[in-house]
């Protein structure tokens, strides 16, 4: 029952106690009051003064909070960075105690305690005058935090927050509406990564400028800019090169990548399996001729299976019948008769032809036999659905960074996979530019993420063996994916079931859980997802199902609200003195409700957010603003001399900065 919404009557008891040492000290004779007595009442009474000082200071910093909390920044360089923790920012747990504060605070007699701030006033009302007069104003405000600074001001002693890093493998996910600080909690956290020596891969569908330069200024600062990859849709002729279906553990993972692009509601779910065939069968014809199947291979010849088809064909017969040339007949009309109906090559029919009458047998052949013996416009329209998604990613110069030339000496961009990013201990950042074009940017995140998750299978299988080792130790690789709604699919599931195994630790970030709904398709599926995140950190939020996300693992806690009672009672008694009777009184009544409201999460400021961390323990945070080390340049000319040092990283490492 500490009201701390009350003045600080604090303050009396110690200028009271300081007082008594003066008169003490300066009167002491008039006090009959000797040295060493007048040393030990000192003593007594400036202890006294410093605890009701400190008691008072306390409700003082408590009432300014709830109208003002104090600027948190950090120097991009002092963020700490331990091999045991993680660092969050500062705050405090939220215990009962803090909800009922809340309650407190709300209520009317206390909201002239949560009134604006006048210096913010005095200050506006300052900056207008000196424009009108034409001055320039010496200090910049800060941009306004918004929501209600009382969230966190109902607690005065705070300190930064740290989580096991154990814990991490649980995987994170991080909610908040537009505009809110997601992105600047990645920076936090990915800086701590880097200089830790992990693998960090960050996926931004946005393509975040400030994100990016982060990333780059924290491996020069760990020295591992060598190891720093860039891949981005937006600036292609700087970006590194990655084939989305060219590294595999079973070949039918290129059909599964290519194929869950497409839409598999209703009848789609029909030709959807008709696509994963298709691709399945080229994929094992490009795999057994010795080529790496791309996205531009697949579309070649997906519009065009004949040439692949006679490719294996010869490959397989001579092989393993070196006379068939002798053996091959003529084409006769029937046979041309056929080409010219079914849209066929004459010679792939020779051959087909030729297999079918020796009885000649091999699985990939068949395969390629059963495409051909259907018409082409016919088989053209049960795959229709392929060919737009090959177009957007096999056009223009988005082309060359997803169907790489690993031949192609006057290509000097680097090419990566995932693999040989988690051997060398690398940092990669995906910018997938889905502001320009969301539906690429969509299926080439969604087969990276696929590619990723069949890479954590051989790493849970192998272990160690799988060049996931630094200086002894195993080497944890933290993934990243902003926007993540726009990522994830069905393959997000198993990576983020099994991933913890292999050192993988995942933190996705969304706007809300019915953006992510809504990609998966299946609210079950959605919450399967959900399922596996150990670790939630809320910030602001503007959908009550979101915030329950959080509110529905919290338990409920008894709150206290007090009533007045007055009442009067005549007295007619004869004999009684008095006329009348009256009573007042204070009642205290308990109730229960959930430690958090919906409420709570729609007003929080900016930068601010609840977490769940450390098996369930809930924290009040506040995320530290870092400032910028690069003074008043221009993110433009900051980011083209970025990528000016990745071009020439090849020729030597070079300080572009």
């Amino acid at each position: 029952m500490n009201n701390l919404f009350r003045k600080p009557v604090e303050l009396v008891s110690s200028i009271s106690a300081l007082i008594a040492c003066g008169i003490v000290w300066f009167w002491h004779k008039t006090f009959l009051v000797t040295l060493t007595l007048g040393l030990i009442f000192t003593l007594g009474m400036l202890l006294l003064a410093f605890i009701r000082a400190y008691q008072a200071s306390c409700i003082i910093r408590l009432q300014r909070n709830l109208r003002r909390l104090p600027s948190y920044e950090i120097e991009a360089r002092d963020i700490p960075v331990s091999t045991q923790e993680q660092f969050l920012g500062r705050g405090f747990r939220w215990t009962a105690e803090h909800t009922q504060r809340l309650y407190w605070a709300r209520l009317p007699q206390n909201r002239h305690l949560c009134a604006g701030d006048e210096r913010q006033y005095f200050s506006a009302w300052l900056s207008k005058f000196m424009r009108i007069g034409g001055l320039r104003p010496a200090v910049a405000r800060l941009p306004p935090a918004g929501g209600e600074p009382a969230l966190h001001g109902v607690e005065v002693h705070e300190r930064d927050i740290y989580t096991d890093l154990r814990e991490r493998v649980g995987h994170t996910l991080v909610l908040g509406t537009t505009r809110v600080g997601k992105t600047r909690y990645v920076e936090i956290q990915v800086s701590q990564d880097i200089r830790r020596g992990d693998v960090v891969i960050v996926f931004d569908p946005k393509g975040d400028v400030d994100l990016l330069l982060r990333m780059y200024t924290e491996a020069k600062r760990a020295q591992r800019e060598d190891l720093f990859y860039v891949f981005h849709l937006g600036y292609p002729e700087a970006s590194a090169r990655y084939s989305p279906i060219s590294t595999f553990s079973r070949i039918t993972e290129v059909a599964t990548r290519v194929s869950n692009q497409l839409p598999s509601a209703g009848q789609s779910a029909v030709f959807k399996e008709f696509v994963w065939r298709f691709v399945n069968v080229m994929a094992r014809a490009l795999s057994a001729l010795g080529m790496k199947p791309t996205y531009e291979l697949v579309y070649q010849h997906a519009v065009n299976i004949d040439d692949l088809c006679i490719q294996y064909f010869e490959f397989w017969l001579n092989q393993a019948h070196p006379v068939w040339r002798e053996k091959i007949k003529e084409p006769g009309k029937s046979l041309q008769e056929q080409a010219r109906k079914t849209g066929r090559a004459l010679s792939a029919l020779q051959m087909l032809a030729l297999i079918k009458e020796q009885g000649w047998h091999d699985p990939i052949a068949d395969a390629l036999s059963s495409i051909l013996a259907n018409d082409r416009s016919y088989f053209e329209k049960l795959v229709s659905s392929l060919y737009p998604l090959l177009e957007k990613l096999t056009t223009g110069k988005i082309s060359e960074l997803l169907s790489p030339q690993y031949d192609n000496p006057h290509d000097p961009r680097a090419i990566f996979d995932w693999a040989q990013v988690i051997d060398q201990g690398g940092i990669v950042y995906i910018g997938l530019d889905a502001l320009s074009d969301f539906e690429v940017a969509a299926a080439v995140g969604n087969a990276m993420f696929a590619d990723l998750t069949s890479t954590a299978g051989r790493m849970y299988k192998y272990g160690t063996g799988f060049g996931q080792t630094r200086s002894g130790m195993r080497r944890d690789v933290s993934l990243y994916a902003d926007e993540f709604n726009e990522l994830c699919g069905d393959e997000f599931i198993p990576l983020l079931n099994k991933a913890g195994g292999a050192g993988l630790r995942v933190t996705a970030l969304a706007q809300t859980d019915a953006d992510i709904e809504a990609k998966i398709g299946s609210r079950a599926k959605a919450q399967q997802m959900f399922g596996n995140f150990n670790t939630l950190i809320m910030l602001r939020v503007k959908n009550p199902s979101t915030a329950a996300i959080l509110i529905d693992q919290l338990p409920t806690v008894e709150i206290w609200s007090r009533s007045t009672d007055s009442s009067t009672r005549d007295i007619d008694e004869p004999g009684e003195f008095a006329d009348f009777s009256a009573a007042t009184q204070d009642t205290w009544t308990a109730r229960e409700i959930h430690m958090l409201q919906p409420a709570d999460l729609t007003q929080l400021p900016k930068g601010q957010a609840f977490a769940l961390i450390d098996g369930g323990q809930l924290v009040k945070l506040r995320l530290p603003l870092v400032t910028a080390e690069h003074g008043q340049a221009s993110q433009q000319r900051v980011l083209e001399a970025v990528f000016e040092a990745l071009r020439e990283r090849i020729s030597g490492p070079r300080d572009a900065l």
